[in-house]
């Protein structure tokens, strides 16, 4: 059985990208944006591994993650954050509220597969 991960990214065409080189290896949920991601996650599925993009309207990815790692049931899920922003100072913050990587966009797809293959071990 496929590993799982969950995709958070207000941007389709970035999740399809995303998907087009992960789904042949991991099984790929995708939501538009954290709001529908945590309704998914509350109805009791549990991924292996998530991926999120930082800026979203409504919720950001920030905010995504502080409640995943504040949350007893999602906080073991590692978390890899996407962002267009180059931010040393953005980083280790994002680190030190628990996400296991960082990747910044535009990114490389075989990059992110390797990053994730390591995340998810």
């Amino acid at each position: 059985m496929k590993q799982s991960i969950l995709l958070v990214d207000d941007k389709p065409e970035i999740a399809k990208i995303i998907m087009l080189y992960l789904s042949s290896l991991y099984e790929v949920t995708y939501k538009e944006n954290p709001i529908k991601a945590i309704a998914w996650l509350n109805e009791g599925n549990i991924p292996d591994g998530v991926i999120s993009d930082l800026n979203m309207p409504e919720m950001s990815g920030e905010e995504f993650l502080c409640y995943l790692k504040a949350n007893e049931l999602f906080n073991h899920i590692p978390v890899l954050i996407l962002s267009s922003v180059e931010s040393s100072a953005n980083r280790i913050r994002l680190f030190e509220e628990g996400a296991e990587d960082f990747i910044l966009k535009p990114f490389n797809p075989e990059e992110l597969r390797v990053r994730v293959k390591r995340l998810l071990r």
